[in-house]
């Protein structure tokens, strides 16, 4: 899992236009061999909310799960063989040379049920749930505790696929595993460990189909990981006005 950092105001409208093509240009290449599964950009970060579960109290609050000067404004899910064909490709992304891209192997997780594309119809849209939770908390718990985490997340996901809510989900490998790709002045820099040095780290990811954003905070305070970390909640961008432009100017 590729995630995308930036601030949200280092690009004017006609830079951001551009970095968008680029990128599904990205993706189609990557489609080609192959190696792609997934990728969206995200609404502004002024949209993300974040919730909590304490006491059986569900506490939302406006804004992202961690104050940063640079963002997350995006994703991509690819299948690449090893950590340097990941950086490789990390490389290529436009806001690389503006931001950060985080490397994260993901997890196999058993029982979870097919993904599927993330395209909406009628009023509903997409929203990613991204998991934060405390890993030296959860390896105390034990092993019994994490498995029963995983299962709650797995009937969690069947339950929202029987409504036809549900497009993805998996894990990631703990936080000591990530990467971080920079490029300026056309040096690529190399970092191990996540963007951001938090207590609590991102452990996996849901996405799912919701009605609204009130909608998207209920699944999120059914999710397992927001009784003992934070659950942040941000819509998809919709990118089909992007590549109509791009058909209508190839």
């Amino acid at each position: 899992m590729l995630l995308i950092y930036s601030g949200e105001g280092c690009m004017t409208e006609a830079e951001r236009a551009a970095c968008m093509a680029e990128s599904l240009r990205v993706c189609d290449d990557l489609k080609a061999k192959g190696q792609f599964i997934d990728a969206a950009p995200l609404q502004p970060v002024a949209t993300a909310s974040t919730v909590r579960v304490r006491n059986g109290r569900q506490l939302v609050t406006a804004g992202p799960f961690a104050e940063t000067v640079e963002q997350l404004g995006g994703f991509y899910m690819l299948e690449l063989p090893d950590l340097d064909t990941v950086i490789a490709v990390a490389a290529k992304l436009p806001p690389v040379t503006k931001g950060t891209v985080e490397i994260r192997p993901v997890l196999a997780m058993d029982g979870l049920p097919p993904a599927r594309p993330h395209e909406c119809e009628g009023g509903d849209a997409p929203y990613l749930l991204l998991a934060y939770h405390d890993e030296a908390a959860w390896e105390k718990a034990g092993a019994d505790a994490r498995r029963e985490g995983s299962a709650a997340a797995v009937a969690l996901a069947h339950d929202l696929a029987a409504g036809g809510d549900y497009f993805s989900a998996a894990p990631l490998h703990p936080s000591a595993t990530a990467t971080s790709v920079r490029v300026r002045d056309g040096r690529r820099l190399i970092t191990d460990g996540p963007f951001a040095e938090t207590t609590e780290v991102l452990g996996g990811y849901f996405l799912v189909r919701a009605a609204d954003r009130v909608a998207a905070l209920a699944v999120a305070a059914r999710f397992n990981g927001s009784c003992g970390g934070s659950v942040e909640v941000r819509q998809l961008f919709d990118l089909t006005p992007v590549r109509e432009k791009i058909a209508a100017n190839p």
